[in-house]
């Protein structure tokens, strides 16, 4: 039976219930009176339940999938404003014990090359992520006791953190591995760590099993439990996701504001992130054998979806998708994107993308100064802000904010010196000329008074180009 707050996962994730949902969204989905209703309690800027959300979704109105759009955007702009939040992944090691089915990493892939980064190798991608400007890391690795026990995930962590390269710093490492014990939880939050993030892949049981025929994963319900895990080891931050196209899509969105509105229900808390990945080409996956695809229209309506479902939660999606696709979820929801990224160990100190080892093609293969000035050209402002991290500001001192909609006090002035940042020591000259231009711009509509009030000890720098300032 369904319960939001029990921390078995086949209670919080039922499957009845979801069944349930999509049923009263088939009924509803041409229910003008029902959705209206729907928008209307999504203009209040305090989220949707599953079932509200899937009414939503299921609905193919085209006047109310404009609404939805256009609230997605608005309700983005209050909470998050037009800061883009910028990340790469950084592999470490590609062996591992699954037999995840879409996934290149399987064990029984034997002609991948199989690789795993020393500490040197580390300090070398690292330096080359800094070299491109990047200040915020997601770090990878497939499931292995062996050669990636969390010894070697935790020494990775304190050698990323241990790098100064030029004016080049780290200052957010999240986390992406596989799911874990409590007291290895409790020495990632030692370690200083983000956002601990896990993908679910698929919410649907039966299918979770067929898809992760052998090894640990296999385990659906200490997959599906490792967030309540996480946070009871001290991790306050956690993102999450599935891979869509795995399963059919409206149980998978059902599933993942189902698990959202658990961790609200149980720690007070809900997803830092929520990620939406697709299901890509990679060496040995063919994404055609999972009939499950959506195309780009249907994923940018879960996109605006689980913005208005879910208005405080940071939305990511990466170079999976391409530029178009990007570009349209952008102002659909979507806070944080990766650029210039390398999906393969050891990617980024190699002159050309060694495509046998990436986990999946990358779609968007620009710079990171190319997608810089991609979104300054569409009027957002790319930030490389960690201060909230840094500050203490996660958890339910983050949403705190977040909700409220204060967070903008401190994150706007923090983008635009972390793009100011970015501009002096790493960006082409025409990509300069468009970011200071579209600073002072910016700063032009930051009433002085507002400034003073929100950030008094770094106006003057502000004001000066933070010529000797590193923030």
């Amino acid at each position: 039976m369904y319960n939001p707050k029990s921390l078995k996962a086949e209670e919080f994730i039922d499957h009845q219930e979801i069944l349930d949902t999509l049923e009263y969204a088939d009924k509803n989905k041409d229910n003008v009176e029902v959705i209206d209703a729907i928008l209307e309690k999504a203009r209040l800027r305090k989220g949707l339940t599953h079932r509200e959300a899937s009414v939503l979704l299921a609905c193919d109105i085209p006047e109310k999938i404009q609404e939805l759009y256009a609230l997605a955007e608005q309700i983005k702009k209050d909470f998050y404003g037009n800061r883009i939040v910028i990340f790469a992944p950084l592999y470490l090691s590609n062996y591992c014990v699954n037999g995840c089915l879409y996934c290149p990493y399987h064990m029984k892939n034997k002609h991948i090359a199989r690789k795993k980064l020393t500490q040197e190798e580390v300090r070398q991608e690292v330096i080359a992520l800094q070299d491109m400007g990047h200040k915020r890391l997601a770090i990878e690795a497939g499931e292995d006791p062996v050669n990636n026990p969390i010894e070697y995930i935790l020494e990775c962590i304190n050698t990323i953190y241990s790098i100064k390269h030029k004016n080049g710093a780290i200052r957010r490492v999240n986390v992406n591995i596989a799911a874990t014990t409590v007291e290895n939880y409790r020495k990632l939050k030692e370690a200083g760590i983000g956002t601990y993030i896990l993908f679910q892949e698929t919410y649907h049981k039966e299918s979770y099993e067929h898809l992760h025929p052998t090894g640990p994963k296999h385990n659906y319900c200490y997959h599906t439990e490792a967030m309540d895990r996480a946070m009871e080891g001290g991790i306050d931050d956690v993102g999450l996701g599935v891979l869509f196209g795995l399963e059919l899509y409206r149980y998978e969105f059902a599933g993942l504001l189902m698990h959202a509105e658990h961790l609200e229900a149980v720690h007070g808390v809900g997803p830092h992130t929520i990620s939406v990945p697709r299901v890509k080409h990679a060496d040995d996956i063919d994404p055609d054998e999972f009939d499950n695809g959506i195309d780009d229209e249907t994923f940018a309506k879960i996109c605006a979806c689980i913005r208005v479902a879910v208005p405080y939660t940071g939305m990511i999606i990466s170079t999976r998708e391409n530029q178009t696709v990007r570009e349209k979820v952008l102002h659909l929801g979507v806070s944080q994107i990766s650029g210039g990224s390398r999906t393969s160990v050891g990617g980024y100190t190699e002159e050309e993308r060694p495509h046998d080892t990436e986990q999946f093609d990358v779609s968007d293969n620009r710079t990171l100064d190319e997608v810089v000035r991609w979104l300054m050209e569409m009027g957002y402002i790319p930030s490389f802000c960690t201060a909230c991290y840094r500050e203490g500001r996660t958890g339910d001192r983050f949403m705190s904010l977040c909700k409220s909609g204060q967070i903008q006090n401190c994150c706007h002035p923090n983008a635009l010196m972390t793009l100011k940042e970015y501009l002096m020591d790493y960006a082409a000259p025409e990509t300069k000329a468009i970011g200071e231009a579209l600073i002072l711009k910016e700063l032009e509509n930051i009433p002085k008074e507002k400034v003073k009030e929100i950030a008094k000890d770094h106006l003057e720098k502000i004001e000066q180009g933070i010529r000797d300032f590193r923030f």
